[in-house]
């Protein structure tokens, strides 16, 4: 087990189980995106989709993963920046979606582009997502 996911785990105030050390493993190992059924898929038959769900929503929670939209209404989960907590995710950055090998990249260096609202709205979350060909493509 990494230290890592251990320490942010019990960081959260987690229970260290075995399925939330090596989903949150896998999101350290592949530095990008992931879909539930990626998850699946990677993990074997060693957790039912209901633990895999359940953990996800628990890490959104908890300010470690964030989800991004994608055109199909899937739903993809990255790992936050620090300043995320608790109902407070501070990711407003663009996202890349590759058409051909189907990546997801957190553009963190690219700057959202600033929306003028009407008077009286205030934004809560700006979500950009970006779709075409990626660098490794």
């Amino acid at each position: 087990m990494s230290n890592l996911a251990y320490e942010v785990l019990k960081r959260n105030q987690l229970s260290v189980t075995e399925s939330r050390k090596q989903i949150l493993e896998l999101f350290y190992e592949r530095n990008n995106a992931l879909e539930h059924n990626d998850i699946e898929r990677i993990t074997g038959e060693k957790f039912d989709r209901v633990t895999i769900y359940r953990t996800l929503q628990t890490f959104v929670e908890k300010g470690i993963i964030h989800t991004i939209p994608t055109a199909d209404n899937s739903v993809r989960y990255a790992l936050c920046k620090d300043e995320c907590t608790e109902g407070h995710h501070h990711d407003n950055h663009i996202h890349f979606i590759c058409n051909q090998c189907s990546t997801t990249y957190c553009l963190e260096a690219v700057s959202v582009p600033e929306v003028l609202l009407p008077k009286g709205f205030q934004p809560q979350l700006i979500e950009v997502v970006v779709s075409g060909k990626c660098k490794n493509c």
